[in-house]
């Protein structure tokens, strides 16, 4: 039920996405880069659960943050960017989420001082578009803060045209398991 895609770019950068076959909606994408020395660096998360299971290596499993610790994701639907922040027991009126146009980032902030964060649109930056605070709305439920920013209309049209392009291209079926060589 995951069409996975994975692209290579001229830059050494690598991206993999993964999307849902029934709907076509983003599941994961995931970036690395070439390390100093020429190596895969480590898988970054840009959307999707950032403790997938084939990111994980050793060392995380000998030192674990605490499970209580506020959990910061992004889940993408087809027409908005959203972020879920689980475990922030707060009640909806203690948080403030603004957008800061000077530094091109979203901004979380409760009146009781127990959570900050800033993060950025990574997608709004590699269209080069601007912020908008009226496309910006959250809303808490179940120790869940979802922040919800609706996309544009220029990246709406991107990727439909894109999903067009994916659907063009020939599926390779793992079915046998085996690489063919010759």
């Amino acid at each position: 039920g995951i069409r996975k895609i994975h692209y290579l770019f001229e830059d050494g950068k690598e991206m993999a996405e993964e999307y849902d076959v029934k709907t076509g909606q983003l599941v994961s994408r995931k970036w690395r880069e070439k390390n100093t020395l020429g190596g895969s660096g480590k898988w970054q998360v840009e959307v999707g659960n950032p403790d997938s299971p084939f990111l994980g290596t050793l060392e995380s499993e000998l030192i674990k943050e605490s499970s209580s610790n506020p959990v910061f994701m992004r889940k993408d639907t087809l027409s908005s960017f959203q972020w879920r922040i689980r475990n922030l027991p707060y009640p909806k009126e203690v948080y403030s989420v603004s957008v800061e146009k000077e530094q091109r980032c979203c901004v979380i902030r409760t009146t009781n001082k127990k959570y900050y964060k800033k993060f950025s649109i990574p997608d709004l930056d590699r269209y080069q578009l601007p912020l908008d605070a009226a496309a910006l709305s959250f809303t808490h439920a179940n120790n869940t803060l979802i922040i919800t920013y609706q996309k544009p209309k220029e990246i709406l049209a991107a990727e439909e045209q894109l999903q067009k392009e994916l659907k063009k291209i020939k599926v390779a079926n793992s079915e046998d398991g085996d690489c063919k060589t010759q």
